[in-house]
């Protein structure tokens, strides 16, 4: 199935994983319109919405790029509502913007607190409250989330509290959504990868470039997403896909394809991804780090 003519609207996506999932729907030839605050370049991270709207044209798809701060439930509003004036109406929402901070309890500052909740929980709740109205008109209306699966178990907090929270709190959204949402025929559901991912967070804040070169690339997030969105609405809502798992579903079984250019080491596992799941990968994964 294709993403063809479909439209998309993504938190963040000016780089990273965001920006791959753009691309893949651009090849298909979706229109996809990127909410995010990045307009002027920074000096660590690449991209802007400009340039992710650059690229997301030359790969075959129409783009929007629109300043947002998806903080803000007008800055929200006014994007979903320029969204709709574009291109007709809204197919999908990508929940993909995302603030980590990974200190203790003591050491995390209200205001890092406030900001992942703002940003991972709120956002993603506000985003797809908005979006809501627009994608019950569509024939396969979907709400995406990069978020993980929903494992209570405490290693996963004792380290990060907050940002497992915040984290938790877009899961908590496909939960309850995924349910809420069924009466309409909108789909809502959750990936996250089993590696770590190649992102200016791993190189700039987990671990630089040791840690990137044992992370896939953005890709395979990208082809796992692709799937998700072009499956029927109707029957596949509140799953917590994991990327490796459901490509394997659909018969992809070289994951190499994703490594870095050339690695053919062991990968570093993500946060929240269980011991169980580690087991049942095709490649060499190390736990995450710290547990």
């Amino acid at each position: 199935m294709s993403l063809k003519g479909k439209t998309i609207f993504m938190s963040g996506g000016s780089r990273g994983i965001g920006l791959a999932i753009a691309l893949r729907a651009a090849r298909d030839g979706a229109n996809v319109a990127i909410a995010a605050k990045t307009v002027e370049p920074h000096p660590k991270l690449p991209g802007t919405i400009y340039t992710a709207a650059e690229e997301i044209e030359a790969a075959g798809g129409k783009a929007l790029p629109v300043v947002c701060d998806i903080r803000d439930e007008d800055n929200v509003q006014r994007a979903v509502d320029a969204t709709v004036e574009k291109f007709g109406g809204i197919d999908m929402c990508i929940n993909n913007a995302s603030a980590i901070s990974l200190t203790p309890t003591a050491l995390t500052p209200m205001k890092r607190y406030d900001l992942m909740n703002q940003v991972n929980a709120r956002g993603t709740f506000l985003l797809s409250k908005l979006c809501q109205p627009h994608l019950k008109k569509s024939d396969n209306p979907h709400i995406l989330n990069l978020s993980p699966p929903l494992e209570m178990d405490s290693k996963w907090f004792k380290n990060h509290v907050a940002y497992t929270m915040a984290k938790y709190g877009m899961s908590m959204c496909v939960l309850g959504m995924a349910e809420e949402f069924k009466p309409m025929g909108i789909a809502v559901n959750a990936l996250w990868p089993m590696t770590s991912i190649d992102t200016a967070a791993v190189r700039n804040v987990l671990g630089g470039d040791s840690m990137a070169k044992m992370s896939r690339i953005p890709d395979i997030l990208a082809d796992a997403a692709h799937l998700i969105l072009t499956s029927d609405a109707k029957a596949n809502t509140g799953n917590f896909y994991i990327d490796e798992m459901i490509l394997r579903d659909h018969g992809v079984s070289d994951m190499a394809q994703y490594n870095q250019p050339g690695y053919d080491g062991p990968l570093m596992a993500d946060f929240f991804v269980s011991d169980d799941v580690i087991k049942s990968s095709l490649s060499d994964i190390l736990a995450a780090p710290g547990y």
